[in-house]
């Protein structure tokens, strides 16, 4: 992609900071998304850290996480920003992108073929894996609150996912004249709204008040558990900030959401 004529403007584009548009609109997206790539606040990266070893602290695998997760966005990044500058696409045009700027950009290499099936099989398998992480706090749930074996646990969730994700299939086709939340959406927006600007930070604030008030599990038996093991500990000099300073800023991105998406 960084080859193709007209990349360099792609890359100066994605790479080169303007300052002059840095606004506090950006940094709540940039926050935004933060959520949304961890999956924070609806229990997918805590019930993966309840299977780590004792033997690993949980603040070293949660940088992992972090630095994979923003690696691999940036190589995306570097993929489909200098093609959609070379094959003049709307740099701004959303998910479209994967399939109309990186199918153009298979087609101008040798062996596109090859690499663009490799890539969408590759994609497929981020979006199952995607699935999973989301999926497995409801069957451990289910396994541990009501005693399901993880196959009925497993059955029954496949059985319920499918009939949910149905209203977001037909909002594409017979249910497409339905914009609940004005003129121009549809379903899948109604359901991004659901979990982007509420269930995300909602449940990110509820595990917040959870890890360090007295009312909940506490901080000191949450310190205690995220540090066992070895590897980097997590400071414990920060605990006026995650009492006090982090749910302010939690709650700061859930009231900017709805100001933004109604006013």
């Amino acid at each position: 992609s960084v080859t193709l004529p007209g990349a360099e403007k792609g890359l100066a584009f994605y790479l080169k900071p303007d300052f002059s548009k840095l606004s506090w609109e950006a940094v709540y997206a940039a926050m935004s998304q933060a959520f949304f790539s961890l999956s924070l606040g609806i229990g997918s990266m805590t019930i993966f850290g309840s299977y780590l070893s004792k033997k690993r602290a949980l603040t070293g695998e949660s940088v992992y996480v972090i630095f994979f997760g923003a690696l691999s966005a940036l190589m995306s990044g570097l993929v489909i920003f200098p093609a959609c500058f070379a094959f003049g696409v709307d740099a701004g045009a959303g998910p479209g992108l994967i399939f109309v700027t990186l199918p153009n950009v298979f087609n101008s290499m040798m062996g596109g073929r090859l690499w663009g099936t490799l890539f969408f099989v590759f994609l497929s398998f981020a979006s199952l894996t995607t699935v999973i992480a989301v999926f497995e706090h409801l069957i451990a749930f289910a396994m541990d609150e009501w005693k399901w074996s993880r196959k009925k646990a497993s059955y029954i969730g496949i059985v319920v996912m499918f009939i949910a994700s149905l209203p977001c299939v037909l909002g594409f086709g017979p249910w497409s004249g339905l914009e609940i939340l004005g003129k121009g959406t549809n379903i899948l927006d109604l359901e991004d709204f659901i979990v982007g600007f509420n269930l995300l930070p909602i449940g990110s604030l509820i595990f917040v008040l959870f890890c360090t008030s007295k009312y909940g599990w506490g901080w000191e038996n949450f310190i205690k558990e995220a540090n066992t093991g070895i590897g980097p500990k997590f400071p414990e000099g920060l605990r006026g900030y995650m009492t006090y300073v982090l749910p302010v800023i939690i709650a700061i991105i859930f009231a900017v959401g709805y100001y933004q998406f109604f006013c």
